[in-house]
């Protein structure tokens, strides 16, 4: 199984979507309605799992990785999140991504 362009696009792009369908910018970035960290990873941990099974399944090399996590920082943005959860996210999306077989 090989990675294209517009794959990365439609995975970095649904992840966006289904974070933000779970945990919406307007709350990430409201300092007033303080999620717990621990609910957060929680968010994260379950939307990537799912998400990202099938390709850890595959070989992802260091520069692909790089890649995907400025691909995943840029759809956050866009999606209207801060950079302080973006950051965190992306490392997240990382973690997640070079897990194998959990």
């Amino acid at each position: 199984m090989w990675f294209y362009p517009n794959r990365f696009d439609v995975l970095v792009e649904g992840l966006a979507q289904r974070i933000s369908a779970r945990f919406p910018p307007v709350i990430a970035n409201d300092p007033e309605r303080a999620v717990p960290q621990k609910r957060i990873e929680e968010i994260l941990r379950e939307t990537l799992s799912a998400t990202l099974q099938a390709e850890r399944e595959t070989h992802i090399g260091f520069l692909r990785r790089i890649s995907l996590r400025g691909a995943f920082r840029r759809a956050l943005r866009e999606t209207g999140y801060e950079e302080k959860f973006v950051d965190f996210a992306a490392d997240r999306f990382i973690e997640q991504l070079t897990r194998k077989g959990e």
